[in-house]
């Protein structure tokens, strides 16, 4: 009998999308990085770039859903450049590769990943596990490279309209990191979904001897342009920060702290909003009605919470929306 099984519950392939969707347009085109795609550590899609002097292990990784294109689009405008660190070394990933291959802008919700969320398998349990999947056995073979990181940062975008934001996962040092960056200037610190581990939560990063940091950028929305320019401008920062480049501008806005205090996952496929909100609103009144489970409430807790990243269309076992109180 074969270990490739299908994904565990935690992890199953996402419902059908609901047929009230609406159509979310392309604007970007998909990048094209076939000549990088051998890259030069190993690992396909992969590419290391040492600058010989000593300096800290940079690894920016885009593609971990395979339709959010700006992250690849950095990336590779970046291998086009030939671009060196100043010093220490940077490597350049595409992570589901196998799903953006099937990325389809007529059909651009289909090729989030072919078998399970690649974004939900980092835990110990799943990863030195006998389950196979085309996703958990991608995982296992890029951990490597990420088990060397000194600062992680992981390129992402949004479906649902939403400012951009970066998340810092539950750790001390991934909220020292993005604050340090501020690009953008929101910063969540979370514990990540009730589906699984994000690879931010992976314990390089969150173990408590570890110096490592991992943060993720959601830049803007799926295939907008102007996710392509903050998606630029973060990692343009993060590479700052390292010493890799020329020193940038300091962030133009402070950086604004929120702690999640309740990720709401849907509990039915009946999950519908009061209103059509925009990750990043704050409802002033605490006990304010924002949502129906089937028959549950789903009410803010305090006074002036955060919403985070609603998702408009939440299907049974999926994060419907985060909520969060500013610090």
């Amino acid at each position: 009998m074969s270990s490739r099984s299908p994904p565990a519950n935690s992890n199953r392939p996402e419902p059908a999308l609901p047929a009230d969707l609406p159509e979310f347009p392309v604007y970007t085109a998909a990048p094209d990085f076939t000549p990088f795609l051998a890259g030069n550590t190993g690992i396909r899609g992969f590419t290391t770039r040492n600058s010989g002097r000593p300096g800290p292990h940079v690894v920016l990784m885009s593609l971990m859903h395979g339709n959010e294109l700006a992250g690849a689009i950095v990336i590779t405008e970046l291998l086009r450049q030939n671009f060196m660190p100043l010093r220490g070394r940077v490597t350049m990933g595409f992570a589901n590769i196998e799903a953006f291959a099937r990325f389809d802008p007529t059909n651009p919700l289909a090729s989030r990943f072919v078998e399970e969320d690649l974004n939900r398998v980092w835990d110990d349990s799943q990863l030195f596990g006998v389950r196979r999947s085309l996703e958990l056995d991608r995982a296992r073979e890029m951990r490597p490279i990420i088990d060397e990181a000194d600062l992680l940062l992981d390129l992402h975008s949004m479906l649902w309209p939403s400012d951009p934001l970066l998340l810092c996962g539950p750790t001390a040092h991934g909220r020292h990191l993005a604050q340090t960056l501020a690009t953008p200037h929101m910063v969540i610190a979370d514990h990540g979904h009730a589906g699984g581990k994000r690879l931010i939560d992976y314990g390089h990063f969150t173990a408590a001897v570890t110096p490592a940091a991992a943060i993720l950028v959601e830049a803007g929305q799926h295939w907008e342009p102007g996710s392509v320019v903050q998606t630029r401008a973060t990692v343009q920062r993060l590479l700052s920060h390292a010493g890799m480049i020329a020193p940038c501008p300091a962030p133009r806005r402070m950086p604004v702290f929120a702690q999640v205090t309740r990720a709401v996952t849907a509990r039915t496929n009946r999950f519908v909003f009061t209103h059509a909100y925009r990750g990043g609103e704050i409802v002033r009144a605490a006990n304010s009605l924002i949502a129906h489970d089937g028959d549950e409430e789903i009410r803010t807790p305090y006074d002036d919470c955060l919403l985070v990243m609603p998702s408009l269309h939440a299907v049974r076992g999926h994060t419907a929306i985060r909520l969060a109180r500013l610090v």
